[in-house]
């Protein structure tokens, strides 16, 4: 998993742009339904939601989990990227979007926002 920061700027550095890392497990589970985990050192989410079956296909999820005893809740959609017919050692991929649902306290005593 790679989340990069929203920068409209061109002249930012692309390595300025990280904001997130870490692996996502996706669990079997029954057709349309996705679970799984995120995480990384130090933090966990239970992944829960939807997976719909088109072209692309879909999925829509929550991560829920408590970090450092606050409670993290994130939202993602994800879209299954098509491979390019003629790409070599391409692997599979979901490109999306994710949002923070519940802020996070900062450890200059702010919030770090939702939304």
């Amino acid at each position: 998993y790679r989340s990069v920061l929203n920068e409209p700027d061109p002249a930012t550095a692309f390595n300025d742009l990280e904001f997130g890392l870490g692996t996502i497990e996706i669990a079997q589970a029954p057709a349309g339904i996705f679970k799984g985990r995120i995480f990384g050192p130090g933090w966990e989410l239970q992944l829960n939601g939807w997976i719909s079956y088109g072209n692309p296909g879909t999925v829509r999820f929550q991560g829920r989990g408590v970090v450092s005893g606050e409670e993290w809740v994130y939202d993602y959609v994800g879209y299954v990227s098509a491979p390019w017919p003629n790409g070599i050692d391409q692997r599979p991929a979901l490109t999306g979007s994710i949002v923070r649902t519940v802020p996070h306290a900062s450890g200059s005593g702010g919030v770090a926002p939702a939304g």
